[in-house]
């Protein structure tokens, strides 16, 4: 095990995926730093949910390594320390919010005052005495995102946990989300609507099954001379474009653009700093200070979390 393995919370190296004839991932390579909001932007169809899937550890692969908070992603060491909120809601229709929370806090051995905050948290407290058939689909996509916040999760898996919802509640579930991580958690949150990608300290930019740009917000905008993210999304695909059209041996460029042959197994190039971590060198010139890529530390780091590998 490398060090890299421990200080970040996911590591992936050449990850192989296929589903039939249709390759999704040819040689994928990523970390996701520990304590912070990793957004995994994209279009529709780009391979995030399978990428989520792969690092729960309930996506067959063909090849490669995922390791997840120190450990080969889908190994029971990780079940109750990984919460995986899927897109499809999967709670009980016939109980309550209520009920349900309370199954599910009895699972995690999370507190019963866990039930009201997290109910409070995704918005409900007016629905929790209603069974989830009563409820509309984005109340019911909340309660399943409740669940996954239920205990003390370090590392939780969101996959488009604000589709449908309204702006003022996507406004105050991101608000929870930084809370989260503000504690120590670190967060995969996957969006293909690309105004998300602000609110997140690091980015995943994909397209057609590749990684086409590890970034922060203020690195995207400033590398594609954008305001805008969508118009900085669309600059990097078309440079991406641009790369594969010139064929074998293209260079990554910036933004952490990756040529069509990067080299399987060699090292990923370092994350670009957040703005928070540049205060922090700034304030440690000499290198007193650690890069704290894993280094955020969930202070209930024992706490287990049921939710690996979906619901129910």
């Amino acid at each position: 095990m490398t060090n890299d393995t421990v200080t970040d919370a996911v590591h992936v190296r050449d990850l192989q995926v296929r589903r039939g004839s249709t390759e999704v991932f040819a040689s994928l390579d990523l970390d996701i730093p520990r304590g912070q909001i990793t957004g995994l932007m994209g279009p529709s169809g780009c391979g995030k949910t399978t990428l989520m899937r792969s690092i729960v550890g309930v996506q067959k692969v063909a090849g490669g390594r995922v390791t997840v908070l120190g450990e080969p992603a889908g190994s029971a060491a990780l079940r109750r320390r990984v919460a995986y909120d899927t897109q499809a809601a999967s709670v009980y229709g016939d109980l309550t919010i209520r009920q349900n929370l309370r199954y599910f806090a009895r699972l995690v051995g999370a507190p019963r005052s866990d039930v009201d905050r997290v109910i409070d948290e995704v918005g409900l407290a007016e629905q929790r005495d209603q069974t989830i058939d009563s409820l509309s689909g984005g109340q019911e996509s909340r309660v399943s995102l409740a669940v996954a916040m239920l205990g003390a999760p370090e590392l939780l898996v969101l996959d488009e946990p604000t589709v449908g919802l309204d702006p003022v509640l996507r406004t105050e579930l991101w608000e929870v989300f930084r809370g989260l991580a503000d504690a120590g958690a670190t967060l995969i949150v996957s969006s293909h609507v690309m105004d998300e990608a602000l609110r997140c300290d690091r980015l995943l930019l994909m397209r057609a099954g590749r990684i086409i740009a590890d970034t922060t917000p203020d690195g995207l905008l400033a590398d594609t001379a954008t305001t805008d993210p969508d118009a900085a999304f669309l600059a990097l695909i078309e440079r991406d474009a641009l790369r594969q059209a010139q064929g074998p041996g293209g260079a990554q460029g910036p933004g952490g653009v990756q040529g069509p042959q990067e080299s399987v197994g060699e090292p990923v190039e370092p994350h670009p700093l957040t703005r928070r971590e540049a205060r922090e060198q700034a304030q440690h010139p000499h290198g007193q200070a650690q890069h704290p890529h894993g280094q955020a530390q969930h202070p209930h780091e024992q706490a287990q979390h049921p939710h690996e590998g979906g619901r129910p």
